[in-house]
């Protein structure tokens, strides 16, 4: 379950910058007990969902063991 302060942190999110997660609570907040290594991608499909709820993109970044959120700007 993902903690109600992240609500708050896509919510308030400047345009541009990024909420990084890193992966192990990515399958617990979007996937518990899915397992890990890769991160499942029922955890990366419902990160991305719940992006979209605060207008925020989302990709994981298995280079870097992390998901990223941000709020994209059109015609930068």
């Amino acid at each position: 379950m993902v903690p109600a302060d992240m609500n708050d942190v896509l919510t308030k999110l400047p345009l541009r910058i990024g909420a990084y997660v890193p992966e192990d609570l990515l399958e617990d907040w979007f996937a518990p007990g899915t397992g890990m290594k890769p991160v499942s991608q029922a955890a990366i499909d419902a990160a991305t969902e719940y992006g979209r709820r605060f207008e925020c993109e989302f990709k994981y970044l298995p280079d870097r063991m992390e998901g990223v959120f941000w709020k994209w700007v059109p015609a930068i």
